[in-house]
């Protein structure tokens, strides 16, 4: 595929509902995150809704199991190779064999980065994203700048994150739908052999999922002379 450009075709039929973003100032939400937040209130007041338990379940997503699950799998990726296979394969099947399922995760697809090819994932039209594994979306994720942007302009995007790639690199934009939604696994960062699956699950960020990051390698200390 030609560098830079976006190369998925899929069409949209976004009829999923929109999550909350708590924790953020006013000033910083967009017009349907206040409008969400309006309802909520009035909700709240009628007695439909409990606070409380709404953000059990938006904690549950967005810290407790979110961006953790995905990790766990990106992690098994690079120490298993007959699972990397298979996720690559059937992604849908294969995170679901390590007990990572529900709504919004369908129908997942997983691709790899290599030295060569690097994947970053969007959805042009709103926030479509893989919750069982990532949890909630970033506000960043959502915001109309990087939804067009990201598509024109991967480069660009990629360096406002920090990161910076061999001109070589192709980028390749795929772009989520209400039927198909994305997992990046990343590169594992050299000089890792000697850690544990759980140690490189720890290594693994929730942008990097998204192919907004990379992952690397602790820091190590040096022993005292």
């Amino acid at each position: 595929m030609s560098q830079d450009h976006p190369t998925n075709g899929h069409g949209h039929t976004h009829d999923h509902g929109h999550d909350h973003d708590h924790g953020h100032e006013h000033s910083e939400l967009g017009e349907m995150d206040l409008r969400v937040r309006a309802l909520e209130s009035v909700l709240t007041q009628k007695g439909y809704i409990d606070p409380a338990a709404l953000d059990t379940l938006i904690d549950t997503y967005q810290t407790r199991i979110g961006p953790r699950n995905g990790a766990r799998v990106v992690a098994r990726a690079w120490v298993d190779a007959a699972f990397r296979e298979w996720l690559l394969a059937d992604a849908t099947a294969a995170i679901a064999s390590l007990g990572y399922t529900g709504r919004q995760g369908e129908h997942m697809v997983a691709v790899a980065n290599t030295d060569t090819q690097h994947h970053m994932v969007v959805c042009t039209l709103c926030s479509c994203y893989p919750w069982p594994v990532l949890g909630l979306p970033p506000t960043w994720y959502k915001s109309a700048p990087y939804r067009s942007r990201v598509v024109r302009d991967p480069r660009g995007v990629l360096a406002d994150f920090g990161v910076t790639l061999p001109q070589a690199t192709h980028i390749r934009v795929w772009d989520s739908t209400a039927e198909v939604r994305y997992l990046v696994i990343p590169q594992r960062p050299p000089g890792t052999d000697d850690l544990t699956e759980d140690e490189l699950a720890a290594l693994v960020s929730r942008d990097s999922m998204i192919g907004t990051r990379l992952v690397e390698a602790p820091v190590r200390e040096e022993s005292p002379a």
